[in-house]
């Protein structure tokens, strides 16, 4: 079975994540079968960047997230977007609202 979860880069005491699409007997950072975004958690507000479409290909066959992915595409509204996705809403569509998104979670906030 392929789990869509978490994989453990960075130095010690400063972890960043990476998404991947992985067996589910594999050790968290052992082999792993598609790289699928990133996630760091260290910055105000935390970094979130995912190949959505890629994301999309794994859950329609199959893929589950683990608890933590599962948090982190709900910040990133990916699995509202997925579930529009399987009630057959354009792929098209949702990857430039995931775009725009994205763009607007990027751009830095000056007070």
């Amino acid at each position: 079975m392929v789990r869509i979860r978490l994989r453990r880069i960075g130095l010690k005491g400063q972890p960043s994540y990476r998404i991947v699409a992985a067996d589910k007997e594999m050790p968290r950072d052992g082999r792993f079968l598609e790289i699928l975004g990133q996630y760091n958690p260290r910055t105000d507000p935390s970094t979130i960047h995912v190949k959505e479409d890629r994301v999309y290909h794994w859950m329609k066959n199959g893929a589950l997230p683990t608890e933590s992915v599962a948090q982190i595409f709900t910040t990133a509204g990916v699995l509202a977007r997925f579930e529009r996705l399987k009630k057959g809403e354009a792929l098209e569509t949702l990857l430039a609202e995931a775009a725009e998104a994205d763009t607007k979670r990027a751009a830095p906030v000056r007070t």
